[in-house]
């Protein structure tokens, strides 16, 4: 017999008004799942999460006056305790990597079931990345197989070494860990190594967070083809 969930608190923010309405319905059918609030504009979301310090909030991109990009940063800035998981109709790679640069843990597209959201919104809350398979299959077709060959020009995050910025670059890639090896020119063992080391100091918890976090810190690149 499965343990319930634990109840996570979210704030909605969507400047549709059917759209808000209506998350916050499916929302509320949820047993495991507690809408604070619900805000029409970037700067409404910010103010009830200033409010509510909720685990998680259901970001929308494209709002008025501040956008969920700004909005989100501001949220990550001022409640790093707070995870947000932005939900939108754009799945292009500008949209894409400036949400997840400005902090943003999980990013779905609107055609995302009630089941897939409230998975979301559980792995956001405990600290899990989650990208739909439409967004992570274009930012491995963005990053192009290329891994950086070179020193980055600034220090790199959390202390990482050269040899596992490159690990996770290729991790963003896409590439399995046996890919990994054999571009590396290593072993099995030691790219193992590498991820294990690069998880711990960097708190990353699984090949979704990983990608995440290469992308929010620059390390792996989009291919400049397929930008829009």
């Amino acid at each position: 017999m499965s343990q319930a969930r634990p109840t996570v608190r979210v704030v909605v923010a969507d400047d549709q008004r059917v759209v808000r309405e209506g998350l916050v319905t499916v929302l509320e059918i949820l047993a495991d799942v507690e809408v604070v609030g619900a805000a029409a504009t970037g700067e409404e979301a910010v103010a009830l999460v200033e409010r509510h310090r909720p685990q998680v909030v259901l970001m929308d991109l494209r709002m008025p006056r501040l956008d969920g990009v700004e909005a989100t940063r501001l949220i990550r800035q001022a409640h790093p305790s707070t995870a947000v998981v932005v939900l939108t109709t754009y799945a292009d790679d500008d949209s894409i990597l400036a949400a997840l640069q400005a902090g943003a843990l999980g990013y779905l597209t609107k055609d995302a079931g009630r089941e897939e959201i409230a998975r979301a919104l559980h792995a956001a809350a405990a600290g899990q990345a989650v990208l739909d398979p439409a967004v992570q299959a274009r930012l491995v077709a963005a990053a192009g197989g290329r891994a950086r060959d070179s020193a980055p020009s600034r220090p790199l995050p959390d202390g990482l070494s050269l040899r596992e910025a490159e690990v996770l670059s290729l991790i963003a890639a896409g590439r399995t860990n046996a890919q990994i090896a054999q571009a590396l020119v290593v072993s099995g063992s030691t790219v193992k190594t590498h991820i294990n080391n690069l998880f711990a100091k960097a708190g990353i918890k699984d090949r979704a967070n990983a990608v995440q976090y290469a992308y929010r810190h620059g390390l792996a690149e989009p291919a400049d083809a397929d930008r829009r």
